[in-house]
């Protein structure tokens, strides 16, 4: 996966974030909650991902060897 696609990938999720908050805003409740909480860890995941590919490219190694952690170690980080 590469930076553009993952940068692309961040990018809808950040809608889809918008767009759940406006429906909570708005008074929707049905699913609305689990579905934020899925969309924050994902987005999350997607930028220790980039971040792990620029680190790797900083100090002269493949970007490509990085890989994306699971929820739990990627929610598990300010524990």
């Amino acid at each position: 996966m590469s930076d553009d696609s993952i940068l692309a990938r961040i990018s809808a999720l950040v809608e889809r974030e918008r767009q759940l908050r406006d429906d909570r805003t708005a008074g929707v409740v049905d699913g609305v909650e689990q579905a934020l909480g899925d969309v924050e860890v994902e987005l999350d995941q997607c930028w220790d991902l980039l971040r792990q590919r620029r680190a790797r490219r900083e100090f002269g190694e493949d970007p490509e060897q990085a890989a994306a952690r699971s929820a739990a170690v990627v929610e598990g980080y300010w524990q």
